[in-house]
């Protein structure tokens, strides 16, 4: 597996247990809809929230979260959209980040709520 590959794997993880934490249920990871993949679906009180987790080494290029864009909202709207009527859900959707910096010098965790908008 390529290093970056392995990198957010761990991210993916960190994210979950830092989640978990936090008083979330975690519902689904790596979530696929035809060629979408969410990393986490999870649920806080009465709302969905969709994580979407952004590992880097190093903060040197720009914050993890810089790399979301504006195609891959989309994508991970269409398939949160699918899950939601797909297990006949009746619940506010949030869209968060989870930015992770791992690195020799250790990890930094941030938690962006509503990272793009409400439904």
């Amino acid at each position: 597996m390529a290093e970056h590959n392995k990198l957010g794997k761990k991210g993916e993880k960190l994210a979950v247990d830092f989640l978990l934490k936090k008083g979330y249920n975690i519902l689904e990871k790596n979530y696929r809809y035809q060629k979408s993949e969410v990393d986490i679906i999870a649920q806080k009180d009465n709302t969905i929230v969709v994580v979407e987790v952004k590992t880097r080494s190093t903060p040197e290029f720009g914050d993890p979260q810089e790399f979301v864009k504006p195609k891959q909202i989309q994508s991970l709207v269409k398939a949160v959209d699918h899950y939601i009527e797909d297990h006949q859900l009746d619940m506010e959707v949030r869209f968060d980040i989870v930015a992770i910096i791992k690195n020799k010098l250790g990890t930094s965790i941030e938690h962006l709520e509503d990272a793009f908008f409400h439904f």
